[in-house]
């Protein structure tokens, strides 16, 4: 009998296909000081292929490693289009953010890693950073976290023209 029931059950997954499991986000795996959040299905997937924690609670500390904003195919090379994919980026931010627990206005530190000169962002430093900073104050309002902008020569991907780490504190 039980043989019969496993072929039947057998035939059955043959005939819809695999079982796709469904996960609900956020994720939290705990570890010895905190734990490791995965907010989205490309979180999960991120974590798994490459290794790295997309967010990282340890104590009321929230690590958000970072979201490269960066040219999508289409997306064009001015001053516009950069606030754009910036604004994609800070949205990206944000569902870190609120997976942790926190918001925009918990972040302490800001770092951010430029690429001042590539073939993805058509303009000067100055126009790249005044852009990048008008949409960082459309999310981040005052009192203003500890900022830190670094000038590099590239970004895993090759579409990245800045890249964009956080620091928050979290309430107990």
């Amino acid at each position: 009998m039980r043989l019969a029931i496993v072929g039947v059950f057998a035939l059955a997954l043959f005939a819809v296909g695999p079982v796709v499991w469904a996960q609900t986000f956020p994720v939290h795996i705990p570890t010895s000081n905190g734990d490791v959040i995965l907010a989205s299905e490309r979180d999960r997937q991120e974590y798994d292929a490459y290794g790295f924690a997309p967010v990282r609670r340890a104590g009321d500390l929230v690590f958000i490693s970072g979201i490269v904003a960066g040219r999508r195919p289409g997306d064009g090379t001015d001053v516009k289009a950069f606030k754009t994919e910036v604004r994609r980026a800070f949205r990206a931010l944000g569902g870190e953010l609120k997976a942790a627990g926190v918001g925009f206005e918990d972040v302490v530190m800001l770092n951010t890693f430029h690429v001042w000169q590539g073939p993805n962002f058509r303009g000067s430093r100055l126009e790249q950073f005044e852009a990048f900073k008008e949409v960082k104050g459309e999310f981040m309002k005052p009192p203003h976290p500890a900022w830190t902008a670094v000038g590099t020569t590239g970004e895993i991907p090759d579409g990245g023209i800045v890249e964009i780490q956080m620091i928050a504190k979290a309430s107990r």
